[in-house]
């Protein structure tokens, strides 16, 4: 029987552990989601916030009956976003998570961890945040040979504004070359609206 389980049958006790791994290993590459951590957008217990928030998710896939709809998920994500974080990620990074944990999903229900297992075994490269304060903290700037100083608060100014770079595992976008009259096109900011801003 080759039939799709995604109508929300029962989840193994195996399948509900390595989706559970998943979602960490998502959560911990998720850029936006790490920097309202780092800068405590949702108080002082924004790391608890971030856990009780994948929490939920595996809940939702685990607890729920399914179908499990990508609408739904982004709309719970966003949701969950604005109460714990008072923020709204416009980069289009929750619907990418989204999309990645429904199929993480349906490959744990047919005990297929591969997804999980990429994941694992490429952690090491982490979110831009958490480099950032890798290389501030150890003074290893192996990735990065033009942070010699290892100045964490420029990293951070860097990050914050650049809304664009935020999403999970996009590469960075080449620089806009300028055109033969010496005018570089800037591609558009998502949204506009930044957490940051000017005081």
């Amino acid at each position: 029987m080759a039939a799709s389980n995604s109508g929300g049958g029962p989840i193994s006790t195996q399948a509900a552990a390595a989706l559970a791994e998943g979602i960490n290993l998502v959560f911990g590459r998720w850029t936006a989601l790490q920097m309202a951590v780092e800068n405590q957008w949702g108080g002082r217990d924004s790391r608890a916030k971030a856990d009780q928030f994948g929490e939920s998710l595996h809940s939702w896939f685990c607890r729920s009956r399914g179908p499990h709809y990508f609408e739904d998920l982004v709309d719970m994500m966003y949701e969950k976003i604005s109460d714990s974080f008072n923020a709204d990620f416009e980069d289009n990074s929750v619907e990418e998570v989204a999309e990645q944990l429904l199929i993480m999903h349906e490959e744990c229900l047919q005990s297929n961890y591969s997804s999980i297992e990429v994941l694992r075994n490429s952690h090491v490269q982490g979110s831009a945040v958490s480099q950032s304060r890798q290389i501030s903290a150890d003074g290893d700037d192996s990735d990065s040979s033009d942070d010699d100083d290892g100045d964490a608060s420029m990293m951070e100014d860097e990050a914050a504004a650049a809304p664009e770079e935020m999403a999970v595992d996009r590469p960075r976008p080449s620089k806009p070359a300028p055109d033969a009259d010496g005018w570089t096109v800037v591609p558009p900011r998502h949204g506009g609206r930044s957490r940051g801003g000017k005081n």
